[in-house]
């Protein structure tokens, strides 16, 4: 049975400084942490360098799956477009200085053409393994359109490109409506990494947004059967705890990374 790897995104603890997160994500026992942009320009801000958190990721032994995330790369021709890409470099830039394997791009909410985002998702892909480091595609639940794998799936295969990665995610595919069933259509190398996470019963679904996410298994969605299929089609890649949870960031974040982690293993080491 393949064996997953462990992940913390960032986002669990959020308050926390970026170099004391990368720290609990190691002492806590994650093999790997994914960190977001605006983390990263908090700590510039400050004074530091991209390349002190790729030195305390590396003093750590932790793998970074992905930075969070790109946005603007599926404007229409124009100014917004070229401003768009350029902070999606820049951000890139960032991503490959600290060891990403992957770059989360994150979909637009509303009025999508699908053929541009296959095209504009295309032309990311060809910019970011030129500066070396490939671009996922996300589909968010609350989103209007890209709210499913099989939203994703259809920029991904318009695209054309080999290079294609998607972002899944339990809670996204709750929240959708898509469900889980589409993770058996995918190749495990197509997968950049598998966000974790649960959904309470309460509100409906189609309410529900990031800060309504509970711990793995303190919810409704069907984690061992979204579990099952990664499995079933091998693959063997990163499950990576992703909260928005104010209550959490309140806590001791070691404590909850820690309760994260065995939550995951629970779930995932028993299916």
């Amino acid at each position: 049975m393949a064996q997953f790897k462990y992940s913390l995104n960032s986002s669990t603890i959020k308050p926390t400084p970026i170099l004391e997160k990368i720290r609990i994500a190691a002492e806590a026992g994650y093999e790997g942490i994914e960190l977001w942009h605006a983390d990263i320009d908090l700590h510039l801000e400050s004074g530091g360098t991209v390349e002190e958190i790729r030195k305390v990721v590396d003093d750590h032994k932790l793998v970074v799956p992905t930075t969070v995330m790109l946005k603007g790369w599926c404007e229409p021709d124009g100014p917004a477009d070229v401003q768009g890409m350029d902070e999606c470099r820049r951000k890139m830039e960032h991503a490959v200085i600290v060891g990403a394997r992957h770059a989360v791009a994150g979909p637009p909410h509303h009025g999508v053409d699908f053929e541009l985002a296959a095209q504009r998702y295309g032309r990311l892909l060809d910019l970011g393994l030129e500066l070396g480091v490939r671009p996922a595609m996300e589909y968010l639940g609350f989103a209007q359109e890209v709210n499913s794998i099989a939203d994703a799936l259809r920029i991904m295969e318009g695209s054309g490109h080999p290079e294609a990665t998607i972002v899944l995610d339990p809670f996204h595919d709750y929240r959708g409506g898509g469900g889980h069933d589409d993770v058996a259509k995918l190749k495990p190398e197509q997968i950049a990494v598998c966000h974790f996470d649960d959904a309470p019963a309460s509100p409906p679904a189609n309410e529900q947004r990031d800060p309504d996410r509970v711990m793995p298994g303190e919810g409704v969605i069907e984690l061992d059967k979204f579990v099952g299929l990664l499995r079933q089609i091998g693959y063997s890649g990163f499950i990576s705890l992703e909260l928005f949870r104010e209550d959490l960031w309140k806590q001791d974040p070691l404590k909850v990374a820690k309760q994260g982690l065995k939550a995951m293993q629970a779930i995932c080491e028993n299916v």
